[in-house]
C-alpha cells in the first residue's frame, strides 16, 4: 500500500488495483467525467459504484449516524492518521484478506484534516454478482453447505481477533458461486479475549429473527445450526448460541 502525505491529508492506495489518479479518485465528479459511474446505493449517505481499468469499486464518504449527525454530518475528531475511520478500515480489510477471509479488496483511502477534525473517504472492491442475505432469503432458501461456509468465514474472522461491531444479515453477501463475503467494517476493530465473539454471534442471530418477522425471509433454526457447525470447524472457540 503506497502513501501520499501532505500537510493536511494522507492518501493510501494500492497501485496494483487503482489505475485512476489517487488525488482525484475520491471525487464522484472525477468518475462522471470518465463516464465510469456504474451505480449507487443509498444508506448513510450515497455509496457510488465506479469502474476503473482493473476493478469495479465502491466509493464511500464517511458520514455520522444518530442524532449527532444533524449537527455534524461528516467530521470526526483527529488524533493521528492511522486511527482515522478510513485508515483503520483499510488496514483491517488488509488484515482480513491476508488471513483468508472473503472481504472486499482495500483499494484506496483518504483522510483530510481541518483544524482539530478530519473528513474521510474509502474505495474498496465491489463484490461482483453478489446479493446480501436478506435480499436473497426473501425469495430463496440457502443450502446447509452454504450456511456452513458462512459460519467458517465468521470463524476465520474471529480467529484473527476481529470484532465486526455490526455483524448482521445485511452485511453478509453471497456471490454467484455461493461464496460468502463479509462487508462493512467501519468502526470495527481487533480485540483480546473471547466474550465479544459470543455477543457477535448473538447479534447475528437476532438479525435473522428480526428479518423473519419484518420481511418473512426463508430462514430456520436448522440454518443456524449449520452456520454454528461451520463456525466450530474453523474457530478455536467452542460455543453454542441457542
Amino acid at each position: 500500500m503506497q502513501e501520499i502525505i501532505s500537510n493536511n491529508q494522507v492518501i493510501w492506495f494500492d497501485s496494483d488495483y487503482l489505475s485512476a489518479d489517487p488525488h482525484g479518485c475520491f471525487d464522484i465528479e472525477y468518475w462522471r467525467q470518465r463516464d465510469a459511474v456504474i451505480g449507487s446505493a443509498e444508506g448513510r449517505g450515497t455509496t457510488w459504484f465506479v469502474a476503473d481499468e482493473k476493478l469495479e469499486m465502491a466509493l464511500r464518504h464517511y458520514h455520522r449516524g444518530g442524532l449527532f449527525a444533524k449537527v455534524n454530518n461528516d467530521s470526526y475528531w483527529f488524533s493521528n492518521w492511522h486511527t482515522t475511520r478510513s485508515g483503520a478500515e483499510l488496514a483491517l480489510l488488509k488484515l482480513l484478506r491476508d488471513g483468508g477471509v472473503n472481504v472486499p479488496r482495500p483499494v484506496a483511502a483518504r483522510a483530510v484534516k481541518k483544524g482539530l477534525t478530519y473528513k474521510a473517504d474509502i474505495l474498496v472492491e465491489k463484490v461482483a454478482n453478489s446479493r446480501d442475505l436478506v435480499a436473497l432469503l426473501q425469495s430463496h432458501t440457502v443450502a446447509a453447505t452454504v450456511w456452513h461456509d458462512i459460519g467458517e468465514m465468521i470463524g476465520k474472522m474471529h480467529d484473527l481477533q476481529v470484532c465486526h461491531t455490526d455483524l448482521n444479515a445485511h452485511n453478509i453477501l453471497l456471490d454467484d458461486s455461493q461464496r460468502p463475503w463479509l462487508i462493512d467494517f467501519d468502526k470495527c476493530d481487533c480485540r483480546d479475549g473471547d466474550d465479544w465473539k459470543v455477543d457477535n454471534l448473538t447479534r447475528l442471530k437476532r438479525s435473522f429473527l428480526k428479518e423473519v418477522d419484518k420481511r418473512a425471509i426463508k430462514w430456520c433454526e436448522d440454518d443456524w445450526t449449520a452456520l454454528c457447525n461451520g463456525y466450530a470447524n474453523k474457530s478455536q472457540l467452542r460455543i453454542t448460541i441457542g
